[in-house]
Formats: structure tokens, C-alpha cells, sequence
């Protein structure tokens, strides 16, 4: 780093001036800038009489863009070569890139570093929820600038690396989806193989199981202060296993018991499960509770059998306006007719399967998070000159 000069931003970049009239009859693409690095994309395709101003700032590819209230949280990036001659607003100032001294990409790659962040966060001002990027004083602020063969040789490094980091990416999505199918392929081979020359029998019927549908309780029967009976309105209360209580209410109209299994039938989590909480608790409209007969049917060997109907539930739910099916569908559902032995392997197996399938996912986040941590560290050396 012994050769980096430090220069000015407002040396290296310029305020781009080139407006546009914007014409009634002509569609137009609109640019915004993600947070934290995501990069610049489209925000939508508009007509111009939708525009409220008559003018607006045209883009070209590889200039500088930030958002004026967003920099200081990472809005900042480099109009990439799809959005040549999209437009923003003028809470997006854009610069051109005087590329004899700073190359973009250069630009690009230190714009995504914590110390260009801060840079942008000291640059701004303003009351708390109208905090701006002031341009004069992020022009005035200083910036590593090693020599153009130095930059070259820095961005092959970093894309080089950035790259593999992106092929490791890829590769552990891949085995996210060979896990995610772990279970969903035992599941068909037990239900649809295994037990499919098995008599069935509906899942209302002979005492096997009783399905209570939920009611609703209007907003002003209930409470989020813990006073009263707790009350699950919806797969929006629903954790990993057992909901979350967050409602409580004194009218409680249909409840679920422990050892009920609680099926979304309503709503856009329709055929989503959770077992029903260590206590009675009332459920909403969006909700059933499966209660199953302890002494014929597993509420756990249930809750795979709804799991592997997942597909089944979605499909029915045809409701016009609320995606949804009726308490029948579930009452008919065909159930295995096997003893209770065998309900008890069929769930051990599963569980097992589940427990080894969520430590796979387990390493795997783990993995990713790494990954993810890995590219600004890589960037950090880099505009430090350690790279």
C-alpha cells in the first residue's frame, strides 16, 4: 500500500447532468439501488404519464449511483448494462467515473466495503427519520487510490476469489434441495409404497379421529397483554413445531388440546402443521385441530401422514378469493389402517430421518454463513492493500 495516494471522491467522480423530458406516452425504466450491496436493479416499468415530475435523470452503465437516504445503509452501486438509459429520481444522484484515474469495477467492489458504508454514514445529516447524503461533503471525503495496474491486479484477485466463493454458493443450494428432498421422498416411499396395499379408512370415521374447525373471534375480544385464554389465530402464530402464543382472548369459541395436530386451511400457509401447544388454546378460522384417538391412531404418525398430503391440501384449495377447503376434505382423508406397533417404528424412523436432516441443515448454515462472512473479509484486505 506504499504506493496508494489518497484522493478526494470529487477527483475521481462527477455529478451526472444528463436529464431527460419525460413524454406521456412513452414507457420508461425506473432504477433503484438495494441495501447493503445488492446491487442496482430494476424498480419497475412505468408509463410516462405516471411520472409526476416532467424530467429525470437518465443512467448509462459503470457510473456511480447511491440513494441520498439510503447510502449511509449501503444503497450505493454501479448501473449495470441492462439498465442503460433507465431513469431515477433525484433522490438518486448519479456520478460519472473519471476512469483514466479509478476504474468502475474498482469503484464497484470498494463501494460494497464496511469503510466506504461509514464513509457514506459521515457523509450524511439530518433529523432521525430524514437523514441525507450531503454531495460536498462525500466529494470532499478521501479514498484509498493505488495506481491502475495496481487496480487491475486487485480486481482480478478479488473477482477471482469472489467467484469460487460464488461456485461454493451454488454448490451448497444444490445440497440444500438434495436435503430439503430427504424427507419428502421417505415420506412417499412409507405412505405411497410401503402402506398402499393397506385397507384405509377415513380419517372422521370409527372413532379414529375428530377434526374441529376453528372460529373466529373478532379484534376487540382479543389481547396481546396475556390476559385471558391464549388463542392462535393462524399459521402466522406457528413456530417450527408448537405455535407461539402472542393472543389471548375472553371469549374463546373452538379450542385445540394437547395432542391435537392443527392444520392451516385457510390463507396462503394452507396444509402448513404445528402440534398444538402443552395447553388448550382457542383457534381461529384458518385453523383445524386433528384430534386423533390415543388408542388407534399416533398424533405424530398423523402429523407425517398430513405432511406427505401437503401437495394434496394446496391442490384443493380452491376457494375464489382465500385459497382454502372444507372440514370434509379433511374428515375424508384416507388414513393406513395398521397397529399401533407399527404406527410406533414408522414414527421413529421418520424422526430420526428428521433429526439427521435438520443437523445436515444445521452444517450447512453454518457453511453459509461462512461463505457469506468470506467476500468482505476478502474486500477488507483488499482496499487495505493486504490482498
Amino acid at each position: 500500500m506504499s504506493n496508494w495516494s489518497q484522493a478526494p471522491l470529487g477527483e475521481v467522480i462527477s455529478k451526472s447532468e444528463d436529464w431527460i423530458t419525460i413524454e406521456p406516452d412513452k414507457p420508461y425504466n425506473e432504477v433503484t439501488v438495494r441495501l447493503w450491496g445488492k446491487g442496482v436493479v430494476l424498480r419497475r416499468q412505468v408509463m410516462g404519464s405516471e411520472i409526476a415530475s416532467g424530467r429525470r435523470l437518465r443512467v448509462r452503465p459503470n457510473q456511480f449511483i447511491l440513494s441520498r437516504i439510503d447510502a449511509r445503509n449501503g444503497a450505493i452501486g454501479l448501473v449495470p448494462e441492462s439498465l442503460d438509459g433507465a431513469i431515477v429520481s433525484n433522490d438518486f444522484p448519479v456520478f460519472n467515473l473519471q476512469e483514466e484515474r479509478i476504474l468502475p469495477r474498482f469503484l464497484g467492489w470498494m463501494s460494497k466495503t464496511p469503510a466506504f458504508v461509514d464513509l457514506c454514514k459521515k457523509a450524511s445529516e439530518g433529523t432521525t427519520n430524514r437523514v441525507r447524503l450531503q454531495e460536498e461533503r462525500f466529494l470532499r471525503t478521501a479514498i484509498p487510490l493505488p495506481p491502475l495496474a495496481a487496480q487491475r491486479r486487485i480486481l482480478a484477485r478479488i473477482e477471482a476469489l469472489a467467484s469460487k466463493i460464488e461456485e461454493a454458493q451454488v454448490l451448497r443450494r444444490e445440497g440444500i434441495d438434495g436435503v430439503d428432498a430427504i424427507l419428502p421422498s421417505a415420506l412417499t416411499e412409507v405412505f405411497d409404497l410401503e402402506l398402499a396395499d393397506r385397507s384405509a379408512e377415513r380419517l372422521a370415521s370409527n372413532d379414529l379421529a375428530q377434526v374441529v374447525a376453528g372460529q373466529h373471534i373478532m379484534a376487540g375480544d382479543y389481547n396481546e397483554n396475556g390476559d385471558g385464554f391464549p388463542y392462535i389465530t393462524g399459521p402466522a402464530d406457528f413456530g417450527p413445531k408448537v405455535p407461539e402464543i402472542r393472543r389471548w382472548t375472553h371469549k374463546p369459541k373452538t379450542t385445540a388440546l394437547p395432542g391435537d395436530v392443527l392444520l392451516t386451511v385457510k390463507g396462503a400457509g394452507v396444509g402448513k402443521l404445528n402440534f398444538a401447544p402443552s395447553r388448550e388454546v382457542a383457534i381461529g378460522r384458518q385453523l383445524m385441530a386433528i384430534r386423533p384417538n390415543p388408542r388407534r391412531l399416533i398424533y405424530e404418525f398423523l402429523a407425517f401422514l398430513l405432511q406427505h398430503r401437503f401437495r394434496h391440501f394446496q391442490s384443493i384449495a380452491t376457494a375464489t378469493t382465500v385459497p382454502g377447503f372444507k372440514k370434509t376434505d379433511v374428515e375424508y382423508l384416507a388414513v393406513p389402517s395398521i397397529p399401533m406397533e407399527e404406527q410406533r417404528h414408522i414414527v421413529t424412523y421418520l424422526d430420526d430421518l428428521q433429526a439427521k436432516v435438520d443437523a445436515m441443515k444445521g452444517l450447512q448454515d453454518e457453511t453459509g454463513a461462512e461463505l457469506d462472512a468470506l467476500l468482505p473479509s476478502i474486500l477488507d484486505k483488499a482496499f487495505k492493500g493486504e490482498l
